[in-house]
């Protein structure tokens, strides 16, 4: 059976979010990825796996190894979509910001 991954379901959790950010910096053969954890190797492929099944990972067989590297174009999807919330926030921050200088003026 197939299962069609969610990307927000995969970044949902904290490890797979740990495997993004030391991919980030540098393509890692799963192994070298499960040596940065105290979880089994096969709890850590199988992050891996579901990762690449969202295509926020990519992979390139090199030799023997397969090589998992950030698919920058599937991330920048993801930030395009929170992408307005952060200005809501960002919006209602200076919003809040500017009405306490206010307040701390008139005291």
């Amino acid at each position: 059976m197939n299962l069609r991954r969610d990307v927000f379901q995969a970044i949902a959790d904290p490890t797979r979010r740990a495997i993004l950010l030391l991919v980030a910096s540098q393509s890692m053969t799963a192994g070298a990825i499960a040596a940065n954890f105290d979880t089994a190797r096969p709890t850590v492929s199988r992050h891996v796996q579901i990762l690449t099944e969202c295509e926020l990972l990519s992979q390139k067989q090199d030799g023997r190894e397969i090589h998992y590297h950030i698919n920058a174009k599937k991330l920048k999807e993801v930030a395009h979509f929170i992408e307005p919330f952060r200005k809501m926030w960002d919006d209602r921050f200076n919003k809040l910001e500017s009405i306490m200088k206010t307040y701390k003026s008139k005291k």
